[in-house]
Formats: structure tokens, sequence, C-alpha cells
């Protein structure tokens, strides 16, 4: 890690960490803390929101565990979702690929398993914030943008906007596989191909209904009609195929 990166995801980078258990709790500040990140604790979605409310600068990630007394952590992800993009890891005692496709409807970016290796959760945030605020480490380029069926598609700031001109908001989840359709288009993927880039994000085993998911969210926000869509066509037996033609610059 360079020192722009060092002084990008710490300590300035602060991190909001919602579990009801007391000891994990604990543990997982413990690790933050001791990799550089600010913590900021709550027991439940009551101190959360409490928190936010009260923040003197809003977190620039959150780590929500799925079982909270109360509103779920599923809940808590859909409702900080509808209202701010930042991102959002959950935490879960059970690895089953409902809960993972269920976070990722909600909009989470990424989800990690208990129990966790202390230097791979670390590197999962450091890894979420990388993209959530641009790799620094990155040269600089001028082909940035990517253009499509009206649409631009910002690299450097991970915006999305509309033939209109309006910001539309992605998961970091929703990024990486609209940039995976992009990078190829007018090319046939197959749900296989696809797994591979839902499972680079959730740093599990995907499956053809987590890339179902994602391409679904994808095209409630980019097709003029999601039931008849133009942009992101299914193939049938095969997998999806961006149709429009892609220009960069």
């Amino acid at each position: 890690m360079d020192q722009r990166e060092e002084r990008l995801l710490a300590p300035d980078a602060r991190i909001l960490v919602v579990e009801d258990d007391g000891e994990m709790r604990h543990l997982v500040a413990r690790l933050l803390r001791e990799a550089g990140f600010r913590v900021m604790p709550a027991r439940d979605g009551r101190e959360m929101w409490d928190l936010l409310a009260n923040a003197a600068a809003p977190p620039d990630l959150v780590v929500l565990d799925v079982m909270l007394p109360g509103a779920s952590g599923l809940d808590l992800c859909r409702r900080l979702r509808a209202q701010s993009q930042v991102p959002i890891i959950m935490l879960t005692a059970r690895g089953d690929e409902t809960d993972r496709v269920l976070g990722l409807e909600m909009g989470a970016d990424d989800y990690v398993a208990k129990p966790f290796g202390p230097r791979e959760f670390v590197a999962r945030v450091r890894a979420v914030l990388r993209r959530s605020m641009g790799d620094p480490a990155e040269p600089t380029r001028t082909d940035h943008r990517l253009h499509f069926a009206g649409w631009m598609l910002d690299l450097k700031g991970r915006e999305l906007f509309s033939p209109a001109g309006a910001a539309v908001d992605l998961s970091g989840a929703e990024f990486d596989m609209l940039l995976a359709f992009l990078e190829h288009p007018q090319r046939v993927l197959s749900r296989e191909q696809l797994m591979e880039v839902a499972k680079r994000r959730i740093g599990v085993e995907s499956s053809e209904r987590v890339v179902d998911v994602q391409v679904g969210r994808l095209r409630r926000k980019i097709e003029p009609d999601e039931h008849s869509p133009t942009i992101i066509k299914t193939v049938r037996g095969s997998g999806y195929v961006l149709v429009p033609s892609v220009r960069r610059g």
C-alpha cells in the first residue's frame, strides 16, 4: 500500500459497526482500530440511527450484523441504501446463499460469514473502501467514461448518469456487474462468467440466482421497461448480453 492510499484509508476512514453481541462487537472494533480506522460502535438499529444523526461526519463504511434485535440487519441495510450510498458489509453467523442473496438485494457491497480470519476481514474492509473511494494507486486516465445507449458510467467517480444527465445510485456490486457488461459489449456472458464477478465482490462461491438478482437490479435502473429489456437481454440457455455498443471517452 502506498502513502497516498494509507492517507485515504486511515486514520480518517470512519466505520460504523452495528453488532448486538458484545464480544463480537469489541473484537471487530479492536481489529479495525488496530488497522488505523476510527470506529463508531452500536448495539442495534436505534443506536445506529442515533449515531448517524449526531455524528460530526457520516461514516465511510457500515458493518452490519444480520441478526439484530428489533430491526434486522437486512432491514437496516435496505433503509440505509434508500438514503445513502455508504458502503455496507454484512456480517452473519450463517453463510448460506439465501442470506447472501437477500443482502445483495438490499444493496450490500460485501458479505462476511462468522467466524472470519482477522487479516481477511480487515483486507475486505480495505477493498470495499478502495472501490468506493476510488483507488489512488490507479494511473490517471482521460478515457474513464463509458457511454452506452445514452447512459454514461464514470469509472473514476464510480457514478452512473442517465440520458437526461441525472445521477443514478449504484451499489458496489451493481457497479461491478455493469462494468463487466460494458467491457464486453454485444457479447454473450454466461452466468458462470458473471458468477465470477459476483464471487469477487462477496468473496464466496456465488450462484446463478445471485447473478439473476444483480441483473434484475440493474435492469430496474437502466431499462425503459424492465419487463421488456432492450439494453441487457437474456439469451435463453446461455446468459446475458449488453445490446448497445460502448464508446469510451
